[in-house]
């Protein structure tokens, strides 16, 4: 039988093979517990590097997040994070040689020109009158220094050390103005002895600190801190400040608040750095020169006469006759001549004589309206100026007049520093002299350039010429003085000049317009020649209570006529007003224009 047959699956007899059962073998039990052991040892050892390779994935996982996290701080803080930059401060202050000093003036670091010599600091003149006192007055011509008090005005040239003033001699060890390729320099010591300001000054970088602002917020710092040019963290540093320090607190700036330091650095820090602002006054030993003045113990009742001859003065009886509380007559007698500061004069010791039996006072007006006349050659050279002066005062005193008033029209910007200057000089001679001193001024609007801040402070009185709303030049037809007009004239003024300096002027006139197909015309009528008019056209005047000025409009040869007239209503409305605002008194433009009737009513409100 072969193999197969040995090994098939049956016996001959066809019957399956029976499986030859091998003897079982008893196993040795210790060798059965170290096979066990030896299973579960390695088990375990899987179970470990198992675990091993499950920590070294997590830590690899945080390993990485870390870094990630670190790699996004980064970016975050070269994002966001504080800067450390410095800033130049030279550039900061604008100085771009040795010779130069950086300044800081109340709250701002301005563009200025400025030198030091020695121990003393020089600001270019422009800075010091634009910045710090507007009364320093350069004399291009003379290269001369000029400085207006109450009594006198110093004179000073370029290069000197000494000057005149009410207690003689005065000696400085340093060269008070200088002129260095054509700048005009002021010494800031010289500039500290007439202004109230305090000066301080600082090394690297050389720096002057100019503080003229009477109150100031200030607070105390809660912690150090460092101020940035900007308001935020990425902005260069100015400088550091430390817990208890003072800075003045200009504004907030959302988490920010700009800030100046005691050493002139103005810049931002964190609000959260900073105590509650408190108000401040500054400390100051300086003493403000006392402007005296003429104050009346009434109200101003005054009316402009037109005079234009000497045969003129001698109505001026006749022109009074009619008026009832008048206290004061302006006779326009002076006017400027020529450059030299000549005046041509109609003044009249017996139009005077006439007007104080009346019981008037007489302020004879000065006047530019001679066009052949340079107003600006006149006011910038001072000697003209001087003469000017001097002619006027010997006129006031030869006829005995009361006061001067200036109508100085039509002043450009270019001439405006020379103007109040002349208003300062003119103050100085009519306060030795006893005469009172008045300036006529537009209603405020584009006429700052006329400073009635400072004319209210060394003249008597400051009138509002307040009308012309709409004049000869006009676009478009209009009222000479509506009620808006006057209104905010005067609230404007009073925002510079005190109440009781400030007299407002009335319209005894108005104006007829007359539009036709050739352009808008209009006349200047007084009252009564235009309720003439009306009633001759056939038509009725109606209220505008816009205006607050009876208003009529008539066609007639094809032209359309349109007036608002002033009349007891009108001028009633503007009385009114002045009343409310417990003005100085009133001024009328002009004798002979007015109704009868008129007087009564503003004597009323002005005298009531």
């Amino acid at each position: 039988m072969d193999m197969d047959e040995r090994r098939g699956k049956r016996r001959p007899d066809g019957r399956p093979a029976r499986k030859r059962q091998r003897p079982v073998q008893q196993q040795d039990p210790r060798r059965r517990n170290q096979e066990s052991r030896r299973q579960k040892e390695l088990e375990m050892r899987r179970q470990i590097r198992r675990r091993k390779k499950r920590r070294k994935r997590i830590l690899i996982l945080l390993l990485l997040l870390l870094i990630a996290v670190i790699a996004a701080g980064i970016v975050l803080w070269i994002r966001y994070g504080p800067s450390r930059e410095e800033a130049d401060k030279n550039e900061y202050f604008g100085i771009t040689d040795t010779s130069q000093v950086g300044l800081a003036i109340d709250n701002q670091i301005p563009d200025v020109k400025s030198m030091k010599e020695g121990s003393e600091v020089y600001l270019d003149f422009d800075s010091v009158h634009d910045y710090v006192n507007q009364r320093f007055y350069w004399d291009s011509n003379e290269n001369r220094l000029l400085y207006t008090l109450p009594d006198r005005t110093l004179s000073i040239p370029a290069g000197a050390t000494e000057f005149e003033s009410e207690d003689g001699t005065q000696t400085r060890d340093y060269e008070i103005v200088k002129v260095e390729n054509d700048t005009v320099y002021l010494a800031l010591d010289f500039v500290k002895e007439y202004t109230d300001m305090s000066l301080d000054v600082y090394e690297n970088p050389d720096r002057a600190v100019i503080v003229t602002n009477k109150e100031e917020n200030h607070a105390r710092v809660s912690k150090d801190t460092e101020v940035r040019i900007l308001g935020g963290v990425k902005s260069p540093i100015l400088t550091e400040i430390s817990k208890s320090d003072d800075v003045v607190v200009i504004e907030e700036a959302g988490s920010w608040m700009k800030v100046r330091t005691v050493d002139g650095y103005i810049g931002y820090v964190k609000s959260n750095t900073l105590e509650k602002a408190e108000k401040q006054t500054r400390k100051s030993e300086y003493e403000e020169p006392e402007y005296t003045n003429i104050q009346k113990d009434y109200k101003i009742n005054l009316a402009w006469h037109q005079v234009t001859s000497q045969a003129a003065n001698e109505n001026v009886a006749s022109v009074i006759a009619g008026t009832t509380g008048l206290t004061t007559i302006s006779p326009t007698w002076f006017t400027i001549q020529d450059t030299n500061g000549n005046i041509t004069s109609l003044a009249s010791s017996a139009y005077v004589d006439a007007a104080h039996q009346a019981g008037l006072e007489v302020w004879g007006l000065v006047d530019n309206f001679t066009n052949q006349v340079d107003t600006l050659a006149v006011l910038s050279n001072t000697q003209s100026r001087a003469n000017m002066i001097s002619q006027l005062i010997t006129e006031a005193q030869n006829s005995g007049l009361d006061g001067i008033n200036v109508d100085f029209e039509q002043i450009t910007e270019e001439m405006s520093d020379h103007y109040i200057q002349f208003i300062r000089e003119l103050s100085v001679e009519c306060r030795k002299n006893q005469i009172v001193l008045s300036v006529d001024n537009y209603v405020p609007g584009f006429t700052s350039h006329y400073n009635r801040e400072e004319q209210g402070i060394v003249a008597d009185y400051v009138i509002i010429m307040g009308y012309d709303e709409h004049f000869a030049g006009s676009e478009e037809a209009g009222s000479v003085a509506s009620i808006d007009f006057v209104r905010e004239g005067i609230t404007e003024t009073l925002k510079e000049v005190p109440k009781e300096k400030v007299i407002n002027g009335l319209p005894f006139f108005t104006r007829l317009w007359i539009e036709s197909s050739s352009g808008l015309t209009s006349q200047a009528i007084g009252m009564q020649e235009a309720e003439t008019a009306v009633a001759n056209a056939g038509v009725t005047a109606s209220w505008d209570e816009e205006t607050q000025q009876n208003y009529a409009e008539w066609t007639a040869d094809g032209n359309t006529y349109k007036i608002w007239l002033e009349d007891e209503q009108s001028l009633e409305a503007k009385l009114k007003v002045m009343q409310e605002y417990d003005l100085a008194g009133a001024a009328a433009w002009k004798l002979g224009f007015e109704k009868s009737g008129i007087w009564e009513l503003i004597s009323r409100y002005v005298n009531g």
